[in-house]
């Protein structure tokens, strides 16, 4: 398991990169570094393991040889678990064994907490994985579930945004974003909100 072979997976803002060992028909192992660190963590390591699996070391956004996230940005701990699933779904995988070596335990941790029916197996270096008070559980998985849900699906769409009429694009402020607001606040705001193109 000494030779890998270099990954990359588009992400909106540039590149996630990995290196990957062993067959890629093997059972799968993503292989999350700790802080600072990247997927060279894994060089002495991964030759250890047992060989029937396709290992995966990701560089989280921001290290190795992945983007940096823009200027201005900065790296939220859920982003960490996000580009995990990003990765994974450009891997098309359903199911996988999750490593994390410190910082990377801790993501691997709430990742497994978030989506633990992608997860088989967690193996954790160094770290104590995802620790939250009990009576926080319930809330915080369904909250952050549903945003980090709704994120990918709208990243895997891509639409071009719809063009509307006037009316239109006020009807959808008022009714659906924004039911507080009364017809003359929601055409003031749609005076700067909103973009005028050939198709409306």
């Amino acid at each position: 398991l000494g030779m890998f072979s270099e990954l990359k997976f588009p992400v909106p803002w540039g590149h996630v990169a990995a290196k990957a060992w062993g067959p890629s028909e093997g059972h799968p192992v993503l292989c999350l570094h700790g802080w600072l660190d990247n997927a060279n963590t894994f060089d002495k390591l991964i030759p250890l393991l047992p060989r029937g699996c396709y290992y995966v070391a990701m560089d989280f956004s921001g290290h190795g040889l992945s983007s940096h996230r823009p200027a201005g940005c900065t790296y939220h701990f859920l982003d960490y678990v996000i580009d995990v699933h990003r990765v994974a779904a450009a891997l098309q995988w359903r199911r996988f064994t999750l490593m994390g070596h410190s910082m990377g335990g801790a993501v691997a941790g709430m990742f497994c907490f978030l989506y633990p029916e992608m997860v088989d197996k967690l193996i954790l270096l160094e770290s104590l994985g995802f620790l939250l008070a009990p009576e926080d559980t319930e809330a915080w998985l369904k909250s952050k579930r549903m945003v980090i849900d709704r994120l990918l699906s709208l990243e895997a769409e891509q639409q071009t945004p719809k063009a509307r009429s006037p009316e239109a694009a006020l009807q959808r402020q008022l009714l659906e974003a924004n039911s507080h607001l009364t017809a003359e606040g929601g055409a003031i705001l749609l005076q700067r909100g909103a973009t005028e193109t050939p198709a409306g």
